[in-house]
């Protein structure tokens, strides 16, 4: 039975992180003592809710986050330092600490050590976020005990609306562009000048004009879509943004 620990310290512990090909150890106190913390835990690196959903969405909801007093954003699993690493570049989760909780030391003294042996995983994190203040668990967001990995309630929207159920999280934002297109890079500054995270889609890697066209009816980049809407190119996405920003 997994516990809720609210009102409780987070375990002391001592991590192993790497840094710049060095060993260095970050303790509890490094990561929670005087701040605001939102912590999320995950099975693994690399897994497919992990990796498509859980972190990359915390990544890209964390100025708003921090606009809401949240002073980092720590994502835990029981993976080693090399592994969550290279997970991080490979997610660029800028926005996110890492922290690799490699022998489940963590993890346990949160009472969260589960095993998914079946999976040929061993021991692992079950899947749960939380707010700490000062090394306080204010709030947890227990994923539900049943078969598979859920995921319902440990997202970060759930943690922002935790947080202020009135803060508004900013659309997801997708740009289609090509080396060297200045206009791109012009489009790709106002985005953000407006705080705005966005993912961008290279023409020639794996996506051809003819493909652009099947999707915004265009063959011109950029090409610019915000929370699944069409802007278009860079003359309508400052004139989107000048009326957005005017309402």
């Amino acid at each position: 039975m997994l516990q809720n620990r609210e009102g409780q310290r987070v375990p002391n512990v001592t991590f192993r992180t790497r840094v710049d090909n060095d060993w260095v150890d970050v303790t509890s106190d490094d990561i929670f003592a005087g701040k605001t913390v939102v912590l999320f835990s995950l099975p693994g690196a690399y897994t497919p809710t992990c990796s498509s959903t859980h972190l990359p969405r915390y990544n890209e909801l964390a100025p708003v986050l921090k606009a809401n007093g949240v002073d980092e954003i720590v994502c835990l699993s029981v993976n080693d330092a090399f592994v969550m690493n290279e997970w991080g570049q490979d997610q660029e989760a800028e926005n996110v600490r890492l922290i690799p909780d490699g022998n489940g030391e963590f993890t346990e003294g949160m009472g969260m050590l589960v095993d998914k042996a079946d999976l040929g995983f061993g021991k692992r994190s079950w899947r749960y976020s939380m707010l700490v203040r000062d090394g306080v668990i204010e709030k947890m967001f227990i994923e539900p005990e049943k078969p598979g990995d859920p995921f319902e309630v440990s997202d970060a929207e759930t943690m922002l609306a935790y947080l202020n159920q009135d803060a508004k999280a900013p659309e997801s934002v997708t740009i289609f562009s090509k080396v060297g297109c200045p206009f791109c890079t012009r489009a790709k500054t106002l985005l953000r000048e407006h705080d705005l995270q966005f993912e961008e889609v290279v023409l020639g890697a794996g996506i051809t004009s003819r493909g652009l066209r099947g999707v915004s009816g265009a063959t011109t980049v950029p090409q610019v879509f915000i929370g699944g809407q069409h802007i278009g190119g860079a003359d309508a996405l400052e004139a989107y943004l000048k009326k957005d920003q005017a309402a």
